[in-house]
Parts: structure tokens; C-alpha cells; sequence
């Protein structure tokens, strides 16, 4: 009698160099055709909005990979100050993102990170926004702050520190259910948000094992699911939900009461739990 299969063998590692280190992925080549006016609107209007005060501003997501779709990719960005942010500037990184889009069809919000330099550059997120940014995103403008940061690899310090904190989130996801209440399109924002988040976490959870990175989601999903196939049905759909999301509640109540709790429990064995942040305390 023939043996049963085991689960299928994970996509082909990839991502790196020959030496081990994280690629540095997306390009302003890459920028689809249809996305440059809107990335040629942002490299106009940042430095009218915080001035000399602007260090650099950074792409990441689908635009600079050159994957993106038209009228359902966001437009990401991250905002480097040389001066730590006050609620004025995150107001108006909120009304240039509404203005955004707006004016742009082709893109479907827009999601901005705001940083200060200080902060981004210091030793707590060395081996979170500090990788991301130096691995994740793409200069637009300013100083490109990646040659301040060390050289990374798919290690077990770097998936705690990105991706440990799932547990203390949760908690927090189910009070944004609770306010989204019967909004379908509130809800719909919430499942593709969390589903892109439980997909990448399971991806850092093996990312140590398969020796490699791709931000695609469908892979992640494939290649978390290759080690823990009792969970791979699962990942794939959230994956999708992550492209396109539905408003459906049982979906969010799937993901905060089932997958992310088993991720974080799995996370804290394999991994260890993230230390809290500096705007964090227990």
C-alpha cells in the first residue's frame, strides 16, 4: 500500500541574497504607470506640509513592488520627522491621505505611517520599523536612513520583535469589532486588515525554517500552511480576504477568537513574546 502524501513541500525560499541578508524589495521603477501621478503628487506635497522639518519620506506595499491594482490597492506611506510627531502633524497626514484619495481614483486609501527619526533610528526599533524601513520600504524623499541600520536577516530576534506582540493586540481587535458594530464597510476595513496581519504573522512565524521573505500574501499563506497544514485552509482564505475583504462578522469573530489566538499561543512557544513599546506599559 502506498504511503500517503505529506503536505505539500513550501514554495521555493527566496528573498535574499547569496549571503543571507534580506533583499531590499520595491523600486520607484517599479511604480505601475497608473500610480505615478499619485506618487508624483505625494513627492510635491509632503515638503508644503512639514517643510524643512520633512527627514524622508519611504513607499511600501504593492505600488513599489509593482503589483498593485487599480481602484483596490492603497497607496503606503512612511513619514520620517526630524522631530518627534505632535497630533497637529498626524492631522494632517490624515487630511493629505483623504485628499489623496479623493483625487485619485486609481488608488483605495491611503495608509501613512509617522515616525521621528530619533525614534526610528533608536535600539527598541531596531529590529522592527528599523528593519522594516530599511528592508520593506522605498525612498522616495529625503535622506534614505537604511545605511544607519544594520544589515538583517530571517532570524528568531527579528520575527519576536516584528510580529511578538499578537497577544496584547487582540484585545484591542475586539473592541474595534465592538465599535464597527452593523457598518459593513467598517467591518470589511477591519477583515482586510486583520487578515493581512494574521497572514503575515504566521509567515514570521516559519520565516526562520523556510529561510526567505516574499510579501505576498497567497505565499506567506502557502508557506505557513506547508508546516502547519491543519491550519493551511485557513490561511489561504484569509489571504484572500486580505485582497478582498467582506463585511462579514463571523469572519472577524474566526479571526480574534480562533486563528489569532492559536498564532499567538504558537508565536510565544517558537519565538517568545515582544517586549512592550515605548508607548506601551502593562
Amino acid at each position: 500500500m502506498a504511503p500517503m502524501p505529506g503536505p505539500p513541500a513550501p514554495p521555493r525560499p527566496h528573498g535574499l541574497d547569496p549571503d543571507g541578508f534580506f533583499l531590499r524589495e520595491g523600486s520607484l521603477t517599479r511604480v505601475p504607470g497608473a500610480f505615478r501621478p499619485v506618487v508624483a503628487a505625494v513627492r510635491e506635497r509632503l515638503p508644503e506640509v512639514f517643510g524643512a522639518r520633512l527627514d524622508g519620506a519611504y513607499l511600501y506595499g504593492s505600488i513599489p513592488r509593482g503589483t498593485a491594482r487599480v481602484g483596490s490597492s492603497d497607496l503606503d506611506l512612511l513619514i520620517v520627522l526630524r522631530e518627534e510627531p505632535a497630533d497637529a502633524d498626524r492631522a494632517a497626514v490624515r487630511a493629505l491621505g483623504e485628499a489623496l484619495d479623493r483625487e485619485f481614483p486609481e488608488i483605495d486609501g491611503a495608509g501613512t505611517l509617522l515616525y521621528g527619526r530619533e525614534r526610528l533610528l533608536s535600539e527598541p526599533e531596531r529590529y522592527d520599523m528599523g528593519w522594516f524601513l530599511a528592508c520593506l520600504c522605498t525612498p522616495l524623499l529625503g535622506t534614505d536612513l537604511a545605511g544607519l541600520l544594520p544589515r538583517y536577516r530571517p532570524d528568531s530576534r527579528l520575527a519576536r520583535e516584528t510580529n511578538g506582540d499578537l497577544a496584547r493586540l487582540l484585545p484591542r481587535w475586539r473592541e474595534r469589532i465592538a465599535a464597527a458594530g452593523d457598518d459593513e464597510a467598517a467591518r470589511r476595513r477591519l477583515v482586510r486588515f486583520m487578515s493581512r496581519h494574521l497572514v503575515r504573522t504566521g509567515f514570521t512565524l516559519v520565516m526562520t525554517r523556510w529561510n526567505g521573505w516574499t510579501s505576498d500574501l497567497r505565499e506567506m499563506a502557502e508557506v505557513c500552511g506547508a508546516y502547519y497544514p491543519e491550519r493551511a485552509a485557513q490561511l489561504l482564505t484569509a489571504a484572500e480576504y486580505g485582497r478582498e475583504p467582506v463585511g462579514d462578522p463571523r469572519v472577524l469573530r474566526g479571526h480574534v477568537d480562533d486563528l489569532g489566538p492559536w498564532l499567538a499561543a504558537e508565536y510565544a512557544r517558537v519565538h517568545g513574546v515582544k517586549g512592550p513599546g515605548p508607548d506601551e506599559a502593562f
